[in-house]
């Protein structure tokens, strides 16, 4: 028999298991980062979604591993007469990036299931859950995909663009989940008011789309290049001939460095601003959770610009690299919460019940 709890009941464990989730997704950007900045991701040259779990266990299977990544244009242009043990460590990080995809996987379907059977997963909430299962498993296709594009003859990397896909998507599953817990949060939040909901549910948008243009910028090398701040070569705006020197003009968003890296310059202060003048609204018209909230995320958007001006100028250090994409995911995340609260939440708690979990939990001082 189906079990119908409370609703306080149902919505803390399936709260908790969802930002559970959410920091794996966090856990597999960091990792997938790591791969991109060391060469590794081109390491293991077969996508097998099962058999692929298990590593090379002999000396032989190590062989004929390292044999099929001697065939790949990537050891052939760059890494001609590496060794096995130098092998053994660019598929060590692919390996894991892809055991991390696959326990993802598990961690999020078993628990749906169990919940499911239990009654804790409403209507509303099951097909959110469902349409994240789906993306999911098209990131899979896209990682794959992107593999592939690398190991065209010629190609020492993975394309730019389809690099960019996979991190969006990525953000987007991220986002996906910790909207789903905000919305588990127990008690009663009144929607804020038309403009700072409106502001609110802008920040998320401007954000994905600024760790899009990331990817490129990371897929394309554009960080290597141009690295002062605040001008570009000496310029804050580079000639039009630099910016658009490809043609067709449209390949220029993609392969020309320094409209790239211009364009995540650019997207970057626009969030600063777009964040900014919200903190300021919500402090002088919003009530104290979405004042806080909103100031939270002006906070680490300012940061985040600190650091990426750090990682420009040090010439993309791989500490700095990594803190860069994970903050990324830590702006990804309380914004979207902001957004979600932003527009109330109707679950009653009883009033002994601890502090919401998460992000959400700095909305519930003071309400």
């Amino acid at each position: 028999m189906v079990m119908r709890l409370a609703g306080d009941q149902r919505s803390g464990a399936v709260r908790t298991w969802l930002y559970i989730v959410a920091a794996l997704v966090i856990a597999m950007v960091a990792v997938g980062g790591a791969t991109r900045l060391t060469g590794s991701g081109l390491s293991i040259t077969e996508w097998r979604p099962v058999t692929g779990a298990i590593p090379p266990l002999s000396e032989a299977d190590w062989a004929a591993e390292f044999a099929k990544y001697k065939d790949t244009p990537q050891y052939n242009i760059l890494n001609q007469g590496m060794g096995l043990s130098a092998f053994k460590v660019l598929y060590g990080w692919e390996w894991g990036h892809r055991l991390l995809g696959r326990l993802i996987g598990l961690v999020f379907f078993l628990p749906l299931t169990v919940f499911w059977w239990q009654g804790r997963i409403s209507r509303r909430l099951g097909l959110g859950l469902l349409g994240l299962g789906v993306l999911g498993g098209l990131q899979g296709a896209i990682g794959w995909i992107m593999v592939a594009s690398g190991l065209q003859p010629g190609m020492t990397a993975v394309a730019p663009l389809k690099l960019a896909l996979h991190l969006t998507t990525a953000s987007l599953i991220l986002a996906g989940l910790v909207w789903l817990a905000a919305g588990e949060r127990g008690g009663v939040l009144a929607p804020a008011a038309p403009r700072l909901r409106a502001g609110a549910a802008l920040l998320p948008v401007l954000i994905l789309l600024q760790i899009f243009l990331g990817g490129l910028v990371a897929g394309s090398h554009a960080g290597l290049v141009y690295n002062t701040w605040p001008t570009m070569d000496g310029a804050l705006v580079p000639p039009m001939d630099s910016l658009f020197a490809i043609r067709p003009w449209i390949e220029n968003f993609v392969d020309n460095h320094a409209l790239v890296q211009f364009d995540h310059r650019m997207t970057a202060y626009l969030v600063i601003l777009v964040a900014i003048v919200h903190a300021v609204h919500a402090r002088m018209a919003g009530p104290a959770g979405v004042a806080r909230r909103a100031t939270g995320v002006a906070v680490l958007a300012l940061a985040q610009a600190g650091l990426g001006v750090a990682t420009l100028l040090l010439a993309v250090p791989l500490w700095a690299a990594l803190t860069h994409q994970v903050l990324a995911m830590a702006i990804l995340t309380m914004a979207t919460v902001h957004a979600r609260l932003s527009r109330g939440s109707g679950r009653v708690q009883p009033a002994a019940a601890g502090m919401p979990l998460g992000f959400e939990g700095l909305a519930g001082r003071g309400i």
